[in-house]
């Protein structure tokens, strides 16, 4: 079983959005919700931990669309090497595999939507407007950028357009919780959401000289 220890030193300190405390966050989340259903704990332990080892670190903009498939590969090499059977590293890559938003592989076991849950938990509340803003710094988009009618509608960018964290809160976290698999999340998710929407609320109304 891969440590929090051994963990630390495969992920970045600094980075807003993928570093070592946002994979400690949604561990100790898993755990939480994994304990309050029944999970197998090793499988959710080890998932949460390696969930974005590989791939989703800045200046790695190719890999950060498959980051999901590199961090189960790399995964797999650490769970052989500790002599894993087959079916607990399968078990362990489909949760990492399955753990991304617009990802192609949908969590299908309780274990894999724990963590999709927690991860996703991560980019709600005071954290996840953090890490939003973090985002776009990353990517060398604003803040705020008003949204074009078209980008409202459709949540395609007109040509010339920025991915604002404000685009990306109207485009996907304000639907988060909706995608949310299991109740404990979804409870969870409540307060969060109040918390994210009220900073874009502000946002928008300092953007605009309403407040």
């Amino acid at each position: 079983m891969p440590t929090i220890e051994e963990a630390r030193g495969w992920y970045s300190a600094t980075d807003p959005v993928h570093g070592f405390d946002h994979v400690l966050r949604v561990y100790r989340l898993a755990e939480r919700i994994g304990e309050a259903l029944g999970a197998d704990l090793e499988i959710l332990r080890a998932a949460a931990l390696m969930h974005d080892a590989s791939g989703a670190h800045p200046g790695d903009e190719s890999g950060r669309a498959s980051h999901e498939r590199r961090s189960a590969e790399f995964a797999r090499e650490v769970l052989v090497a500790e002599g894993w059977n087959e079916t607990g590293v399968e078990a362990v890559l489909h949760c990492i595999r399955a753990h991304r938003y617009r990802g192609e592989e949908q969590p299908d076991s309780l274990e894999a939507q724990i963590l999709f849950d927690a991860d996703k938990l991560d980019v709600l509340g005071a954290f996840g407007v953090a890490r939003t803003i973090g985002y776009a710094v990353q990517a060398g988009q604003p803040v705020f950028a008003a949204p074009s009618g078209q980008f409202i509608t459709t949540g395609v960018e007109q040509p010339g357009e920025p991915h604002s964290a404000y685009h990306e809160y109207l485009f996907k976290l304000r639907h988060v919780s909706d995608r949310l698999y299991t109740q404990p999340a979804r409870e969870l998710a409540q307060a969060r959401e109040r918390v994210m929407t009220a900073f874009f609320d502000g946002l928008v109304a300092e953007a605009e000289g309403r407040a």
